[in-house]
């Protein structure tokens, strides 16, 4: 016993000497059967040798070659730092120092003669062109959105910020997968406590695999079973740039283009970028139109169930006539007609956004035409019934957000169950629970339902209607900025 427990000991000490020095066999040792590992062997004369080691497809290759191989292979100067073309080398010491520099896309140098490590960033710069966002086009203003690239959408911010009290810091969270997140707020506007939050949180993040900006989201959310999202997601930089500008925090998420937006509130969601680009009335009837859209998607359906189940009496006789017409050979009850013409809609929507670009649009349109009028024909759904799915969906497309669009049709599904349950007194409690839940979140800590609730006056100009720009020289108050004009004082 005492001897096996001698040999694990020294497995122990070999093991942790071999983590902590760092040697090309400990490497080799690390990165056996990873074939995209390579090391090279440089003779520069017969006593002097430099190894390299990197990671294949980690790096640019046509770099390595101008920058490292050519002026190493050359170099007759005592010091091999002086001969590579590239500013950015640093020493590495310590064996888990040089294993996250190769995961970062760096080579590494070992001089034999003078037994030195050096790091030479060559990372290989994959990512796409900026194009157009798709998930919120606008006819007017910018076109460029973010791409999976965290330093160009910094890039991209700062061309439309360009201030020095832009702040920038960088976090890492997942064990496995590394995941940069920058957090970028401004100094002397963004409310400190905004930060100090954000940071607590994303400190608090313990998790291995972070791919995309919902996932951060869903570890910095304070209400973790709402159907409502705490975090605004876009990939527009003047929307950010907005956001940063009346106080808000961002965080920007390495590998996504979506990034992150905090605190906001349930009425941000209905804002759309084009609202600050058209007239002042035009964006105040467009931000109307999307509020009155989105009441009518989420009762639309409720209201015909509940007056057809439980208060056919207040329908008018002529309209009663119809639908008594139309009504007259289905199987089903209202709801069960409702809930299953809601689901094929449902399941379209969803097809159409998972086919492809040029046939999914008309599959929305045909699929939506064919399965409407076979039902009608069929027996399964009334004319009437036909008419109000239109109309509720397309007004569930005017919600610019499309988080907020997923959170609609739940609680349409939910007002449905109790206006067949209850009638028009289930939709009101529907409605007072749906408020009530409103009224109960909160984004980083900030009052979701804000300026409604709490109260602020001054930001209605803002709020249902978008007021003239010349008259919006206050950032809102429910953010708490520390600058609250938006104009300098002329002395």
């Amino acid at each position: 016993m005492f001897w096996e427990k001698k040999q694990i000991e020294s497995k122990h000490v070999a093991q942790s000497t071999t983590e902590s020095e760092l040697s090309i066999e400990a490497l080799k040792k690390s990165f056996d059967q990873m074939d995209d590992a390579e090391f090279v062997e440089i003779d520069i004369s017969d006593i002097r040798k430099i190894h390299l080691v990197y990671i294949r497809t980690l790096i640019d290759q046509e770099k390595l070659d101008e920058s490292i191989i050519k002026p190493v292979t050359n170099c007759s100067k005592p010091s091999i730092q002086d001969c590579i073309v590239n500013s950015s080398i640093i020493h590495i010491p310590i064996f888990i120092e040089a294993k996250k520099q190769l995961f970062s896309g760096s080579v590494l140098l070992f001089d034999s003669s003078q037994n030195l490590w050096l790091s030479v960033p060559l990372k290989n710069s994959l990512g796409r062109a900026i194009e157009t966002s798709e998930t919120e086009t606008i006819l007017f203003g910018a076109k460029d959105s973010f791409s999976e690239q965290v330093e160009q959408n910094i890039t991209l911010i700062r061309r439309r910020l360009p201030i020095h009290e832009l702040k920038a810091e960088k976090f890492i969270v997942g064990s496995m997968s590394e995941t940069n997140v920058v957090l970028m707020y401004i100094e002397g506007l963004t409310n400190p406590d905004f930060v100090s939050t954000v940071k607590e949180k994303i400190s608090g993040i313990n998790f291995d695999l972070f791919f995309d900006s919902s996932q951060v989201a869903a570890f910095m959310e304070e209400h973790q079973h709402s159907i409502f999202p705490q975090f605004q997601q876009t990939d527009r930089p003047d929307v950010v740039a907005y956001s940063l500008g009346l106080g808000k925090i961002t965080l920007l998420v390495d590998n996504t283009p979506f990034a992150l937006v905090a605190p906001i509130t349930f009425f941000h969601l209905f804002q759309s970028p084009e609202d600050y680009i058209n007239r002042w009335v035009v964006a105040s009837f467009l931000r109307i139109i999307r509020y009155v859209s989105f009441v009518l998607s989420i009762t639309l359906i409720p209201f015909y169930v509940a007056l057809t189940t439980h208060h056919y009496q207040m329908i008018p006789l002529q309209t009663l006539m119809v639908l008594v017409d139309s009504r007259s050979k289905l199987p089903f009850t209202p709801f069960w007609e409702a809930f299953i013409m809601l689901i094929f809609i449902e399941i379209i929507r969803e097809a159409s956004l998972r086919m492809p670009t040029k046939t999914g649009q008309t599959l929305g349109v045909i699929g939506g035409i064919v399965v409407g009028q076979a039902a009608v024909e069929a027996g399964f759904a009334s004319n009437v019934l036909i008419v109000m799915v239109g109309i509720s969906t397309i007004a569930s497309f005017l919600i610019p957000n499309y988080l907020m669009t997923k959170a609609n049709s739940l609680m349409q599904m939910m007002l449905l169950v109790f206006s067949s349950l209850f009638g028009l007194i289930g939709i009101a409690l529907g409605i007072i629970a749906i408020l009530a839940h409103l009224n109960s979140l909160s984004s980083i800590k900030q009052p979701y339902f804000s300026p409604v609730s709490p109260f602020f006056r001054k930001d209605w100009i803002d709020l249902f209607i978008r007021g003239p720009l010349v008259k919006m020289l206050e950032r809102p108050e429910h953010l708490k900025p520390l600058k609250l004009k938006r104009y300098k004082t002329r002395r």
